[in-house]
């Protein structure tokens, strides 16, 4: 009887030993990073970025200095590094639009020069660092925030979750987005891009009868074999929500990316799936007979097999996010897409969208961050 327990009881330690020298397996991830302080080596599953925004941490995270950025839509603000337009708050990231007259005067966006020197400006496109007002073009007139991670952190494939709540206000466009790193297949869209949200301010606007205002979201991929020529129409996703608009409370958005396919939830629902199936090339339609593929030596997921880097920003208005074919109410838009003086027209009727941003007397009007993290596939 004591040999039984005595082999009872050394059975039971080694047992106990065995287990509790087992260390957790690391599952290899499909998931690259380059991160300066990320670990070179990590595990399926594992966080590879977070930012809760304490503060704005500028070796994270670089704000665009230019007037330039949006310069193919004609967008309507001027990037700025400004505390004023970028700041945190009780561990919120505030995007806040602002007047550029406010600062310099009327005048100076009809006549005025700003010049950006050139170890600070973050894109020369579009006479994006030295630029002088004129009746057709004038100097930007809004001044809000462009921040990306393309100088600290980028990647491919995993799983990205972010918290936020949209701003209110007639034209103003608020996203958040990737971009590659390289531009590897070509210049846009054929290197891609990957729009995780992408909303409009506005109470009242509708296409038909679809609200296409801040109560829509939508995610997109952009990619085409040609500068230019875009296939978005076939990997686009658009969600409503007039119980819970996007601009009154925090939703959080989710993008899980590998290398077959896209999936896009919005508040752990499900809105959409991407599969590469054949490849993008097949799935935008694109015809051999008019343009060659620029993804054929490629995985089967590109231009989306290569690494992207993190975007938010706050844009306004442009010739391109908001149809003239939309109808605003009460009053229409302000501009014509095809104006010679687009961003004139729009800040010359200022009367009509400046009260429904409301500068003076909330915060409505700022684009809300709570959160960014990413995990690896």
């Amino acid at each position: 009887m004591l040999k039984a327990l005595e082999f009872k009881f050394i059975f039971l330690f080694l047992v106990f030993v065995n287990f509790s020298s087992i260390k957790a397996i690391c599952i290899k991830s499909l998931t690259t990073v380059y991160w300066s302080v990320a670990p070179k080596e990590f595990c399926s599953g594992e966080k590879i970025f977070e930012d809760n925004f304490d503060n704005l941490n500028r070796s994270v995270w670089l704000l665009e200095n230019s007037l330039g950025v949006g310069g193919g839509s004609k967008e309507f603000q001027w990037y700025t590094n400004d505390p004023i337009n970028a700041y945190t708050e009780s561990g919120i990231l505030h995007i806040k639009p602002t007047l550029t007259a406010d600062i310099y005067g009327e005048e100076f966006l009809y006549s005025g020069n700003v010049f950006i020197p050139k170890d600070e400006c973050t894109q020369d496109i579009f006479s994006g660092c030295n630029r002088t007002g004129s009746y057709t073009q004038i100097i930007n007139p809004i001044r809000s925030v462009r921040m990306n991670t393309m100088p600290s952190f980028s990647f491919k494939f995993g799983t990205v979750e972010i918290r936020a709540k949209n701003p209110t206000g007639d034209w103003l466009f608020p996203a958040i987005w990737l971009n590659p790193k390289f531009t590897k297949f070509g210049p846009w869209p054929m290197s891609g891009e990957i729009d995780i949200m992408e909303s409009r301010g506005n109470l009242n606007l509708f296409s038909g009868d679809t609200s296409v205002g801040a109560d829509q979201i939508s995610t997109t991929l952009h990619f085409g074999p040609k500068a230019g020529i875009d296939g978005w129409r076939y990997a686009h996703f658009a969600l409503n929500d007039q119980l819970s608009p996007f601009n009154l409370d925090f939703h959080v958005y989710k993008m899980i990316w590998t290398p077959r396919s896209f999936e896009f939830y919005v508040d752990n629902k499900l809105i959409g799936i991407i599969d590469a199936n054949q490849g993008f090339f097949k799935r935008g339609k694109f015809s051999d007979e008019l343009y060659s593929n620029p993804w054929s030596n490629a995985t089967i997921m590109a231009p989306f097999d290569q690494e992207f880097y993190v975007i938010i920003d706050l844009a306004v208005g442009g010739t391109s996010f908001f149809s003239d074919y939309y109808q605003n109410l009460p009053l229409k838009k302000p501009w014509l897409n095809n104006s010679t003086r687009p961003a004139a027209d729009f800040w010359e009727n200022r009367k009509q969208w400046l009260p429904t941003w409301q500068l003076d007397e909330n915060e409505n009007s700022h684009m809300l961050i709570d959160y960014v993290k990413i995990w690896a596939l």
